[in-house]
């Protein structure tokens, strides 16, 4: 699976929406440099598919970052997309990660949901309960409760990629055919997860519901760029201060910053501190 997107389509005659998403290298490009266990792969695969097909409904430039917070061996999980759906994730985890259940790998947690757009004076935020055994689960109930419209998702995701196929009854579906949501539904759980990995949208969609018309958009590719911005790590440690910053630099030889969600590391040697500081009051302090 090489290629990432998200993909619509509609099943005209049923009023069903729906979308399909896939990631291969770019998910690829997210776990380099990440030896995450397969529960953790798995979890943040699916939640990463998720806020994907989320993002896709984005009127306007902006972003959406979904945090799964637990006190489980999995405490948390973030992702954060934007509007053109460019995608970054990390996940923390305890060091012995074994398959469990959802609620097993969280323990006691919660979802937030934050969006960010430029109208808006400060971030919306909703606190999602963790109804349900999945991450499908949870956000279907989610959808429901929020948009009053049944919703179905199936996910699947491994080391070499993660996907979605994403339903959604719109008002007057019952009206065009009071069969066709159990029908789609029914349908749409036949997917394994090896074809929810391997097919590509099209051919996804006609084997599923081969007997239905099924109107499929464009697809709107999925990145994942994440700029180095070296400037704005350094204002970080200006902010933490001169005496802080060479005590740090003393006691490891050389300052090492994480950034988790950007998958980059910054490293700061003596001579990288000494230019930062430069144009501050006051003399570097001699580091042996």
């Amino acid at each position: 699976m090489t290629e990432n997107y998200v993909q619509r389509f509609l099943l005209d005659k049923l009023d069903i929406r729906g979308a399909v998403v896939r990631l291969g290298s770019v998910w690829q490009q997210l776990l380099t440099r990440r030896s995450y266990p397969a529960p953790v792969i798995e979890l943040l695969g699916q939640m990463s598919a998720t806020t994907l097909l989320l993002a896709d409904n984005l009127k306007q430039p902006g972003r959406l970052t979904i945090q799964l917070r637990g006190d489980g061996p999995v405490p948390l999980l973030v992702i954060d997309c934007n509007e053109s759906l460019n995608i970054r994730c990390m996940a923390q985890h305890s060091d012995e990660i074994r398959p469990a259940s959802l609620i097993e790998l969280l323990g006691h947690g919660q979802l937030l949901l934050s969006l960010d757009l430029p109208s808006m004076r400060q971030p919306y935020q909703s606190f999602v309960p963790l109804v349900g055994e999945s991450i499908a689960e949870i956000f279907e109930h989610y959808l429901k409760q929020s948009e009053q419209l049944a919703a179905r998702l199936f996910l699947a995701a491994s080391p070499s990629g993660a996907s979605g196929l994403f339903l959604q009854k719109m008002p007057s579906a019952d009206q065009c055919d009071a069969d066709g949501w159990t029908r789609i539904e029914a349908l749409a759980s036949t997917i394994r997860s090896e074809e929810l990995l391997a097919l590509p949208g099209e051919e996804l969609l006609t084997r599923l519901f081969h007997e239905e018309t099924v109107r499929i958009f464009d697809k709107k590719a999925v990145t994942s760029n994440s700029p180095e911005d070296r400037k704005k790590v350094g204002n970080m440690l200006l902010a933490l201060g001169r005496e802080e910053v060479y005590a740090a630099l003393r006691e490891r030889g050389e300052i090492v910053i994480r950034d988790d969600l950007g998958n980059r590391e910054y490293h700061f040697d003596k001579a990288a501190i000494d230019e930062l500081f430069s144009n501050t009051p006051g003399t570097p302090p001699t580091v042996h």
